[in-house]
């Protein structure tokens, strides 16, 4: 896979948003540029501001000269774009369906996760009871199949795919436990056979590398508190 000189990808490799875009042009077969940001330097920041004005955050691709953000909308565009190796299935029912299982990732998964990553007491444990309910939800969808799109990877796995790495650094910095393998063994199985695909497994950050970056939200949630 030749690096193409007309796209790059800025980002972070310990970022779980960033890895969906590196994961979905490595499945395509589509070479890119890689701009690996620190977030703490001010250089970085000067580049996400230019290329991000709204959001000021990792990812953001270049096509052509034009930036582009937000990771399920780049995920969207890579598909329309490079049409090769589709991650979204042709039938039109489906398509709506996958997509609607990313938002639920990014909506009300998400903030679950955050509010079960961020809180104490009784408001962490809603955070924890609702991130369960989610987790069920996600064990019914991938009962009795390889992946979310079927026999290959597709679009649903990749926007899942953080829960099959991340997540376990979720619940250990967050201090809390929700995935539970005898609870989920579907989605069990799925998070085994995900993470052990190549283009997957060679992109995973180290977990030192993961759980600073989320120690680094908590210290700073920690601090804004006080």
């Amino acid at each position: 896979m030749e690096e193409r000189a007309d796209l790059k990808l800025v980002g972070t490799k310990e970022s779980l948003f960033t890895q969906r875009i590196v994961w979905a042009l490595k499945l395509k077969g589509i070479g890119y540029e890689f701009i690996e940001q620190d977030i703490s330097s001010r250089s970085s920041t000067l580049l996400l501001v230019e290329l991000n004005p709204v959001y000021k955050k990792v990812p953001v691709i270049v096509h052509l000269g034009k930036p582009l953000s937000e990771s399920l909308v780049i995920l969207e565009y890579i598909e329309e774009t490079w049409p090769l190796n589709p991650l979204l299935p042709l039938d039109p029912l489906n398509r709506a369906s996958a997509r609607f299982w990313a938002r639920f990732i990014d909506g009300k998964f998400y903030e679950a996760a955050k509010k079960a990553f961020f809180s104490s007491g009784e408001t962490k444990a809603e955070g924890v009871e609702s991130v369960a309910e989610g987790l069920l939800l996600l064990e019914r969808q991938i009962t009795g199949k390889k992946f979310f799109g079927g026999e290959k990877i597709g679009y649903v796995d990749i926007v899942v795919g953080w829960i099959a790495y991340w997540f376990q650094y979720v619940e250990e910095v967050g201090e809390f436990k929700a995935m539970d393998s005898k609870k989920y063994p579907f989605l069990d199985a799925w998070i085994k056979t995900f993470i052990q695909v190549p283009i997957i497994q060679q992109s995973l950050p180290t977990p030192e590398a993961v759980k600073a970056v989320f120690k680094g939200f908590k210290d700073a949630a920690l601090a804004a508190a006080n």
